[in-house]
């Protein structure tokens, strides 16, 4: 079985960590914030790392599961004179494709690996290995991180060469966050209209407003349970500007997910940023 670094083991990366482990993987991982799911991946058999130095050296591969962009290059930066030639590095979070593309880069001049293997599911998804991978990487790597993914996910989609699984991820999470963003939206004017939730649900599901995000939402909070999308305001945000980003640079008007960035960041600014975005659904 392989030698596996974990760095980033929240909501998403707990799950993650946990396949790999069951699939026979021995893990080292490291606290940041929450001592919770370190400590129970130790009890489980995982190793706890000292530092990000230690977390490197010697395993087949380093998962990274952290928030953006600026995480993954300051890890890498932090675990760069660690790593050596045949181990490959493995992003799992949403991050800007042209950074994937020139840390990409940057480790294949030292016969490091590389691929970008963000995820689209929830946190439920991730702990019974039912997430979708969209994997960025030179046919080689693809070949070496498949199984390990497949400990992970339910499915596993090599998109092309690296970067390319950041580009689908952003394109992802422009539909399915925006659709949110309309369900949050048409729910609030409902409430403030008088309309029945229940009906509005019934009409919606029975026709093509029907959506994942519709459900997430909506089948527990029509319970009283607004934490049914577990994703905050602040990542819905940042993950809505990486795209407007992209978008623009794709010469396509940006306009849609700029306004959706926007809506997700005021909300984050109100409520704060950890506010999950169906707790907007919330009101008084």
């Amino acid at each position: 079985m392989s030698k596996i670094g974990f760095i980033g083991v929240g909501l998403m990366g707990h799950g993650m960590a946990a396949r790999l482990m069951r699939a026979g993987h021995n893990l080292t991982v490291i606290a940041h914030r929450n001592r919770a799911p370190i400590d129970d991946l130790v009890a489980k058999g995982a190793r706890e790392a000292a530092s990000l130095a230690d977390i490197a050296a010697g395993q087949d591969a380093i998962f990274l599961c952290v928030t953006g962009t600026p995480q993954v290059e300051s890890i890498l930066a932090a675990i760069g004179p660690s790593l050596a030639a045949n181990q490959i590095v493995v992003d799992t979070g949403t991050s800007i494709p042209d950074s994937t593309t020139r840390l990409a880069a940057d480790l294949a001049v030292r016969g490091i690996g590389w691929a970008d293997a963000p995820v689209g599911g929830g946190v439920q998804n991730a702990a019974n290995g039912e997430l979708v991978s969209m994997v960025g990487a030179t046919a080689a790597d693809f070949a070496r991180v498949k199984t390990w993914l497949e400990a992970t996910s339910k499915a596993v989609h090599h998109m092309g060469g690296p970067g390319t699984g950041h580009r689908a991820k952003l394109l992802n999470n422009m539909v399915s966050v925006g659709q949110a963003a309309l369900v949050l939206q048409a729910y609030t004017i409902a409430r403030k209209s008088g309309l029945d939730w229940q009906k509005l649900f019934e009409i919606m599901m029975a026709g093509i407003a029907r959506s994942g995000s519709l459900e997430r939402i909506m089948v527990p909070a029509l319970r009283g349970d607004f934490d049914g999308y577990v994703f905050s305001a602040s990542n819905a945000g940042k993950d809505l500007g990486y795209a407007a980003d992209f978008t623009d640079a794709s010469g396509e008007p940006s306009g849609v997910p700029a306004a959706l960035r926007d809506y997700f960041l005021d909300a984050a600014m109100q409520h704060g940023g950890g506010t999950l975005i169906s707790q907007l659904l919330k009101g008084g």
